[in-house]
């Protein structure tokens, strides 16, 4: 295995994206499920309700977890940029989580604690979490773009390269 892996960078670096990814999603994961249940029998909150404010605490822990940990290699573009889309993908995700949770309440008529956590929790994060890895390795923690020469040739990195704005 150890050979086939060396052999396909790409694939090593997949699986080691993967492998801290879900890490993080499942501490996050146990986050937003104390945080939701919390809020639906303690505080009394609605299905939905609920499950939106306990899913943007688990935003919160993923985010610092994802930046820091998962792709760390990756490019940096700029803590604002990172944010803003870290939290729009989620939203994608969290629409998708509360699309699978509405559907059980209010199509399905499943309303019962246990038809919530199936829904919300197990459908909606699995489908979400999907989305979420893509959107993260594509949009919201990219590559580094390769590096661009101006030379061509063989020997052409280690030639002198003359700035274009000067004449």
């Amino acid at each position: 295995m150890r050979t086939f892996l060396t052999r396909r960078p790409r694939l090593a670096e997949l699986i080691t994206q993967l492998g801290k990814f879900g890490s993080v999603g499942a501490v996050a994961y146990a986050v937003q499920l104390a945080a939701t249940n919390l809020l639906w029998g303690v505080v009394g909150l609605g299905p939905l309700t609920g499950q939106v404010l306990g899913t943007l605490v688990a935003i919160a822990v993923a985010f610092v977890g994802n930046r820091f940990w998962t792709f760390a290699d990756r490019a940096r573009t700029g803590f604002g940029r990172e944010t803003f889309l870290f939290l729009l993908m989620n939203g994608v995700g969290l629409l998708i989580q509360l699309g699978c949770q509405w559907f059980s309440v209010y199509v399905l008529g499943l309303d019962g604690p246990v038809a919530q956590n199936i829904a919300g929790n197990v459908v909606g994060v699995g489908l979400g979490t999907l989305f979420r890895f893509f959107s993260y390795r594509t949009w919201v923690f990219p590559e580094p773009p390769a590096a661009v020469t101006t030379a061509e040739g063989p020997g052409a990195e280690d030639a002198p390269h003359e700035d274009p704005t000067t004449v």
